[in-house]
């Protein structure tokens, strides 16, 4: 009777680690696509990324570089001072986007091109984005204008 239980215990128990480590499979499989990691524009022209990787960029605008088509696309070239990279964006933008300003895109890049899917601008005076002012420091870019990034 007792090697009964034992061996139904023991069957539970593996039936329980092996649905544990289908579903942490699972999870991490679904969630591949939703992890997107920051880049600078130096760091892309450093090692530019593969076309099907989506990742994000962020910088300033590069003052004069905002070009808007007659349709709602709208290219532009994001900047860490080193280096810069053309972002293309159809869509409407965010009302506080502006030249050299910072910005945080998500997208893939494609010969060369940014094509972002997603633009983000910092939402008032004091605001912006971690990564961005980060990588903006490591440049020397950095606007010393007491901006303390959000937490």
């Amino acid at each position: 009777m007792k090697t009964l239980k034992k061996r139904r215990r023991i069957q539970v128990i593996s039936v329980a680690v092996v649905a544990l480590a289908l579903s942490t499979a699972l999870i991490g499989y679904a969630m591949r696509d939703g992890i997107n990691f920051f880049r600078s524009p130096s760091q892309v022209m450093a090692e530019p990324p593969a076309e099907t990787e989506v990742f994000r960029i962020g910088g300033l605008v590069e003052p004069g570089s905002i070009v808007r088509g007659r349709s709602d696309t709208v290219v532009f070239r994001v900047t860490d001072g080193p280096a810069s990279v053309e972002v293309r964006y159809r869509g409407i933008l965010p009302d506080l986007f502006a030249e050299n300003e910072g910005m945080v895109g998500t997208g893939r890049l494609v010969n060369g091109v940014f094509e972002a899917h997603e633009i983000l601008a910092k939402h008032d005076e004091t605001y912006m984005p971690r990564e961005v002012m980060e990588a903006l420091k490591a440049q020397d870019h950095w606007r010393a204008s007491g901006v303390e990034p959000e937490s």
